[in-house]
């Protein structure tokens, strides 16, 4: 039983509808917390793109139930909670969309405590929530599964979206020897030569060989390591120009479902191609992978474009995110 003053109802986004933006609601607060749960007020939540693929009801998780709260992350004051001390400032990750129950884009939400980080005081608030899975995917894309060493030549694709814009300067601060930032978007490539690429590609056009040159003749040396949210024909380019026993890691789809790869190619250069799922880690992992990012961010070493909005445009910032991954949109509630 909760022993003080809350309001009856809380401001949220709630689908309706697969594949239709969310509306701008009046809900009841979230059920009891149970042991090992917090309570948290949400001061801001990213639209992040497991959100859209979520609520698109085609995602590998199955159709959510209708009507939920999206948001699979966010920024929070613990209200109450076992071992979190209360007025703490924490990122928190939840199941919405990929299991039954709400998500962040709300007044208040329900968490395991163990999904909680404590925030540094020197981290604005805006940017631990424009960094959160995104960032976590980009470090942990390089050195988990990527085993990125220092002194490798690096390519990431996709270099406009938040994970491409953490990836370009995570490998920087892990000590790659030379990174290239590769994107369609030419605001995205001046970005990325800002936050420390040594080179950038250009993404545009369908002849995958002309995209192929362009890799090659941004490399300096062997290219040992490709980070991947897009897959599609930029995939299908990077693996003709990795060096013998190179890695391509593949978080995401964007430019297109499926690549054609020739099999002489893989084998005679003994390729890996490697998937990543941020699902796939424990609390633990995300918090530590957090943790080094937090302290790269505060340091200078680490952003993200960002642009804050209030809870009650979510509709329009659903279909700005789902246009473009340039900017992350970062819903504050009322």
């Amino acid at each position: 039983m909760r022993t003080f003053d809350m309001p009856d109802t809380m401001s949220a986004a709630v689908i309706h509808t697969h594949a239709a933006p969310p509306k701008y609601l009046l809900r009841p607060l979230p059920p009891q917390r149970e042991k090992g749960q917090a309570l948290l007020q949400v001061v801001a939540a990213p639209i992040s793109p497991l959100d859209l693929l979520c609520a698109s009801g085609k995602s590998y998780f199955g159709a959510p139930q209708l009507p939920y709260i999206p948001g699979v992350q966010g920024i929070g004051v613990v209200i109450e909670a076992d071992e979190l001390p209360v007025g703490q400032r924490v990122w928190f990750s939840c199941d919405a969309g990929m299991k039954p129950g709400d998500g962040s884009l709300a007044g208040y939400c329900v968490v395991d405590e163990s999904s909680a980080l404590v925030l540094p005081e020197q981290i604005e608030t805006d940017l631990a929530a424009s960094l959160g899975l995104s960032a976590i995917a980009a470090w942990m894309s390089l050195t988990w599964r990527g085993q990125l060493a220092p002194g490798e030549q690096v390519l990431v694709l996709g270099a406009s979206g938040a994970v491409g814009q953490v990836a370009v300067q995570a490998a920087k601060v892990l000590g790659a020897r030379r990174v290239i930032a590769a994107s369609r978007d030419a605001i995205g490539r001046d970005r990325a030569l800002s936050h420390g690429a040594d080179a950038v590609v250009d993404l545009t056009g369908d002849d995958v060989d002309e995209i192929s040159k362009r890799m090659a003749a941004a490399c300096d040396g062997p290219l040992q390591l490709v980070i991947d949210p897009v897959w599609g024909l930029p995939a299908e380019a990077a693996v003709r120009v990795l060096a013998p026993y190179g890695r391509l890691v593949n978080i995401g789809s964007a430019a297109g479902p499926s690549v054609r790869f020739e099999s002489s190619l893989l084998r005679s250069k003994l390729h890996n191609i490697l998937g990543y799922t941020n699902s796939a880690l424990t609390h633990e992992q995300k918090g530590q992978a957090l943790t080094e990012i937090f302290k790269h961010a505060v340091a200078g070493n680490c952003t993200v474009e960002r642009e804050t909005m209030q809870l009650s445009r979510i509709a329009e910032a659903w279909e700005r995110q789902a246009g473009s991954a340039r900017c992350k949109l970062i819903l504050v509630p009322e």
